[in-house]
């Protein structure tokens, strides 16, 4: 009963901060009730016995990719009149693809009462052994049978990274680089200058 109540509690307030995050006309509010979805889902994950999905949620997702984009939309002029012109003229093209994802919602909604989809036959070597739990099962496939593949893909990832640095990465030609030495040999006064300003004179623009 207990877990019962508590799947119908995440499960509604994810779903209603996933409509306020997409109806909130403000993108840090947009950000924050995005995080509380996030955290939901974690707890749903919990609830269905998967908490090792769970803890990606939070880590991964609130703790790096939600804080990153509350970062970049703080950080970001956003001019709320181009916003809301740019939704306007791309409205046509949004309604076509809810569209498209209606059906495809209702698709799947009227065939789960076909049958299932026999892909084969389990041999039972997925089967979680006794005594481990969620996480040491998970920890066991990938650092057993799937230990190339998951060392491939952080290679990937690295190469990823190392070009996206690349990338990004440039010398300006319009500045002068840092002399060290010059600083380190200027005397104290050259780097700061004493003056006494008169009382009740103003700044000299």
């Amino acid at each position: 009963m207990i877990q019962l109540l508590a799947f119908y509690l995440f499960a509604s307030i994810t779903i209603v901060s996933g409509l306020v995050t997409i109806l909130s006309r403000n993108p840090v509010h947009s950000v924050l009730w995005l995080i509380l979805a996030f955290f939901n889902a974690a707890g749903l994950m919990v609830v269905a016995g998967a908490e090792f999905i769970a803890m990606l949620l939070v880590i991964v997702y609130v703790g790096a990719v939600a804080v990153l984009f509350l970062f970049v939309v703080m950080m970001l002029d956003i001019d709320f009149a181009t916003l809301r012109a740019g939704f306007i003229r791309n409205f046509p093209l949004g309604m076509l693809i809810a569209l498209v994802l209606l059906v495809e919602l209702l698709l799947g909604i009227f065939t789960q009462h076909a049958g299932a989809l026999t892909l084969g036959k389990p041999d039972g070597s997925a089967i979680t052994p006794a005594g481990f739990s969620n996480i040491q099962a998970i920890g066991a496939l990938l650092y057993g049978r799937y230990l190339f593949l998951f060392e491939a893909s952080g290679l990937v990832l690295l190469v990823a990274m190392i070009g996206a640095i690349v990338l990004t990465h440039r010398q300006r030609s319009d500045t002068r680089g840092q002399n060290v030495s010059k600083q380190i040999a200027r005397r104290p006064d050259e780097a700061t200058v004493n003056v006494r300003p008169e009382v009740g004179a103003g700044v000299k623009l």
